[in-house]
């Protein structure tokens, strides 16, 4: 159901060596979605046989990363059996491997997928493939050890209160992400008024500021026969 709904976005399903099987694959299709799963060469023999031996298109660039410089090699090969036998699909392969200045592999990956692969969009399709690493290790790790507990909801009560307390824990992530975004630009918009404006410049607390008047001296009223005081507010430390 959930497939059907979100085939008009023309999603990109990933996933581990686990799921990088035809059925799998040809389930992902027949719904109008595309996929980009890990292809391990324990798992893919056949599709590692028809590289052994090719000369493959390749890209490689120098990446600086803090004060360390890393070599991005990317090789890609189209059209090649995900499996054996005459009824194979046919995938397009890619892999990407990193290494450092002394030539060490850092990381190694590959992939399979239905989309077309080629020199000029290699490098996004790398990083969507490894970005399921930081949705794991920054979405579902955090919901699972990081305070919200979510693994322990489910078993809890006879109909949907396990599905309304994993419903409350996303809101309440969902939230906390908000506020971090927000706090974020908050201070990105502080430092940059505190460089325009002379006062922020000083200090953007307001217990801070310099004493200034809030409510200026109201004018006076000629038919009063004893005019008001002055009223003054000022904010000080």
């Amino acid at each position: 159901m959930n497939a059907a709904r979100y085939s008009r976005l023309d999603p990109v399903y990933l996933g581990d060596d686990i799921y990088s099987k035809q059925p799998v694959c040809e389930a992902v299709r027949a719904v109008g979605a595309h996929f980009l799963f890990v292809c391990k060469p324990d798992s893919h023999k056949t599709t590692y046989e028809y590289l052994v031996g090719v000369e493959v298109p390749s890209l490689s660039k120098s990446v600086k990363r803090g004060k360390k410089r890393f070599t991005y090699t990317w090789r890609w090969m189209p059209g090649v059996p995900i499996r054996d036998g005459k009824d194979a699909l046919e995938v397009d392969w890619l892999e990407i491997v990193i290494r450092d200045s002394n030539g060490k592999i850092t990381y190694r990956n590959s992939f399979i997928t239905d989309l077309p692969v080629d020199a000029d969009n290699v490098e996004d399709l790398a990083a969507a493939g490894r970005a399921r690493w930081k949705i794991e290790n920054e979405t579902f790790n955090t919901l699972k050890t990081k305070g919200y507990n979510l693994e322990h909801n489910f078993g809890h009560g006879k109909n949907n209160l396990s599905a309304v307390l994993a419903t409350l824990n996303l809101i309440a992530f969902a939230i906390h992400l908000a506020a971090e975004l927000a706090e974020i630009t908050l201070e990105s918009g502080y430092r940059s008024r505190r460089r325009q404006s002379p006062l922020l410049r000083k200090s953007a607390r307001p217990d801070r500021l310099p004493p200034f008047p809030l409510m200026a001296q109201p004018p006076r009223d000629p038919s009063l026969s004893s005019p008001a005081p002055a009223s003054v507010l000022s904010i000080s430390k």
